[in-house]
């Protein structure tokens, strides 16, 4: 193994502590995705009307665009409300959707209650291996400031709403 395939193997690690209860701080990540995902986010050139999670293990992970045409970008492999999700990411470095989930990174969020009302969520982007050729690219992205560390910020504020 290259030093390149060690450090694309290496995790994107995020947390972010929420004052809220597991229950809520999962269904607000979940079932609230598209209330706090960016328009910027966006897999259709004219416009994203919903991001969206599928709470179920083989649900879908999409962007459903205005005119009504929807773009998959993953896929839930483990669901354990309120406690933890894995997500199979589809995105490659061009953030086109790759079908063959061989080829797919791994996104796990869990929420662990803490004192005081609070729950910590923790992101790990794992296997970046697996997208070949657009590994680096793809942790380079989901590690930038509009990656996974913004997104969770974003996340984090709607909690409070």
């Amino acid at each position: 193994m290259t030093s390149m395939d060690q450090s694309i193997s290496a995790p994107v690690r995020k947390t972010v502590n929420v004052k809220a209860p597991a229950e809520r701080a999962f269904a607000v990540f979940t079932a609230g995705f598209d209330s706090w995902w960016p328009r910027s986010h966006k897999l259709f050139e004219d416009g994203l009307q919903a991001a969206i999670i599928e709470g179920q293990v083989g649900g879908r992970c999409f962007q459903r665009a205005a005119d009504g045409r929807e773009c998959d970008w993953g896929r839930v492999l483990e669901w354990e409300p309120p406690h933890r999700l894995v997500i199979a990411w589809q995105l490659d470095g061009q953030w086109q959707y790759d079908s063959d989930i061989a080829h797919a990174s791994e996104v796990e969020v869990t929420f662990t209650p803490q004192a005081g009302g609070f729950t910590r969520v923790d992101l790990e982007h794992r296997h970046f291996e697996r997208h070949g050729v657009d590994g680096a690219r793809v942790q380079s992205g989901v590690d930038s400031p509009m990656g996974w560390g913004g997104l969770l910020e974003a996340y984090a504020a709607e909690v409070r709403t």
